[in-house]
């Protein structure tokens, strides 16, 4: 998944979230987080910290990976025009 920026980021982690029939106290609960900072976290990422967001990935059994953006290009290329 492609993220460019925070809003898509606090989408994303709501959607899978909610996905895996989960509220936002007992993903926290796993980690440690409250559910106020869980909510902060989907509602306005860009706030919150970089510990909170790792701890509610883990949570979520989700991995964060960063790629450079000539290699994203590079693979868009790449791909089939019959996969769109």
């Amino acid at each position: 998944m492609l993220i460019t920026s925070p809003k898509q980021l606090g989408i994303y982690l709501r959607d899978v979230r909610r996905n895996q029939r989960r509220n936002q106290t007992k993903v926290g609960d796993i980690v440690g987080l409250k559910q106020t900072t869980v909510s902060k976290l989907e509602r306005d990422p860009a706030s919150s910290s970089i510990e909170s967001l790792m701890r509610l990935l883990s949570s979520l059994d989700l991995e964060l990976h960063i790629q450079d953006k000539a290699v994203s290009r590079e693979q868009a290329k790449l791909r089939d025009p019959d996969d769109w």
